[in-house]
């Protein structure tokens, strides 16, 4: 027993000691100098006239992809043509149709053999080759169920014009108010977005993309020829590839877009056991390059592998000792209670630590948190709960490999109009500007 409280204490230091520097750095660097980058920046940087093209991949998503080329049409950037290309992935509904009702260039693909979104995106990057050979400057991608604020577009073309060739904008989350489940991804994106990528953006390091949202310019797509990612986390895999050849991902806490999160826990289990495995193919690919990296370039790649790996290695390492352990007692006929009461107290450390993370976010985001007051703080509450749902996910990943499958969105503006206190639908369906700089990370915001 003795054995085991030592052992899960080492775990905890270590867990501890990986993350420490996202305490003691990243978390005073969010707070402290707010938006003296982007002043200077302003002073110093004229914003590029480019072309976008905005990339969507959507599968049997008819009830959301009208809103989303909606809100690309309404952005107020005026420095060169957006041009809206979906590509309709194995659709069976309307989805195309709806597309095209509203303006979109589309782009239709059948294939039950290489299924999922980085294939799909491969495919329409070999027909934009084809019918527009002329190209665009820059490059965005979203998911149908996305939604943007007016400024976008304006806003991410600010950070690529500092010199960055990859670029994202401030996540945040749909239906936050949802359940604790939706909740739980939206915050745990809004401390992504905040203590996170804004501080590594600020000391010059690089951020890491999270599935949709993000740009990237021309020639980075000359270079890649086409989306060639196909892992179960394709976002991931194209981080790891761009940050371990010495480069850096940009980011714009101006550039406010809306995501739908999942609201039953069968779909959250599906999503999150593919992002699971997904790390888990990335670091047998990409981990020796982001060792080798710590010392050829530096702190961006020691701060990828941080946060790819030792979660995932000391949350096995942890459920391993704990359960293996139990098992040996229980067959000697000893007081199992002592192996439940030190794995207990570690996860109690653990998820004590998530509710701290979740207090210092839900203060700074509390005006980007779309939701009543009540559902704010019992969803901080139940954030912890959230985050300790991983750990079963984290070990089923290592028997079981998942699919590619669709999640089913169905959150539109008009629902979040009927929403008492959503907070969002009004904002965006207006054209409001929901992250201006007025607002964007000033205190209690």
């Amino acid at each position: 027993m003795h054995a085991l409280q030592i052992i899960n204490i080492v775990i905890t230091i270590l867990i501890m000691g990986c993350y420490a520097y996202q305490f003691f750095v990243f978390i005073p660097v969010s707070l402290i100098g707010r938006g003296r980058r982007r002043k200077k920046a302003e002073t110093e940087v004229v914003p590029d006239p480019r072309s976008f093209a905005v990339l969507i991949s959507a599968r049997n998503e008819e009830n959301v992809i009208g809103d989303l080329i909606d809100s690309i049409k309404a952005q107020d950037y005026t420095l060169g043509p957006v041009t809206t290309i979906v590509v309709a992935d194995n659709c069976t509904d309307r989805t195309a149709d709806i597309a095209r009702e509203h303006g979109a260039v589309v782009y239709t693909r059948f294939n039950d053999k290489l299924i999922g979104k980085g294939y799909a995106l491969d495919e329409l990057f070999g027909h934009l080759r084809e019918d527009y050979p002329e190209g665009f400057d820059a490059y965005r991608i979203f998911d149908a169920d996305n939604i943007l604020s007016t400024n976008y577009i304006t806003e991410m073309n600010k950070t690529l014009s500092e010199g960055f060739d990859v670029a994202l904008g401030y996540r945040n989350g749909k239906n936050y108010g949802d359940n604790w489940i939706s909740a739980g991804y939206s915050h745990w994106f809004l401390r992504d977005n905040r203590y996170l990528n804004y501080p590594r953006y600020k000391v010059g390091s690089s951020c890491v993309v999270a599935g949709t949202g993000f740009a990237f310019t021309r020639k980075v797509e000359d270079e890649l020829g086409g989306w060639p990612f196909h892992m179960l986390t394709e976002d991931t895999e194209f981080t790891a590839y761009y940050v371990t050849s010495g480069r850096k991902i940009g980011y714009s806490p101006y550039a406010e877009f809306y995501d739908e999160q999942p609201r039953k826990f069968s779909q959250s289990w599906k999503q999150r056991l593919r992002w699971a495995r997904g790390s888990l193919q990335v670091f047998r690919k990409y981990g020796g390059k982001m060792v080798k990296g710590w010392f050829k370039y530096g702190f961006s790649c020691f701060d990828l592998s941080m946060s790819i790996i030792p979660a995932y290695f000391l949350t096995l390492a942890a459920v391993f000792f704990n359960f293996t352990l139990g098992i040996v007692t229980a067959i000697r006929g000893e007081d199992v209670l002592g192996v439940l009461s030190s794995f207990g107290t570690l996860l109690s450390n653990l998820m004590g630590a998530v509710f701290i993370m979740g207090i210092f976010t839900t203060i700074t985001e509390w005006k980007h948190i779309h939701t009543s007051v009540p559902k704010k703080i019992l969803y901080l509450i139940t954030f912890p709960f959230f985050m300790a749902t991983y750990i079963p996910i984290v070990i089923a990943s290592l028997f079981y490999k998942p699919k590619w499958t669709p999640i089913t969105h169905s959150v539109t503006m008009s629902s979040l109009q009927d929403k008492k206190n959503s907070g969002l639908g009004d904002l965006v369906k207006s054209g409001e500007n929901t992250n201006s700089q007025s607002d964007a990370y000033e205190p209690n915001g």
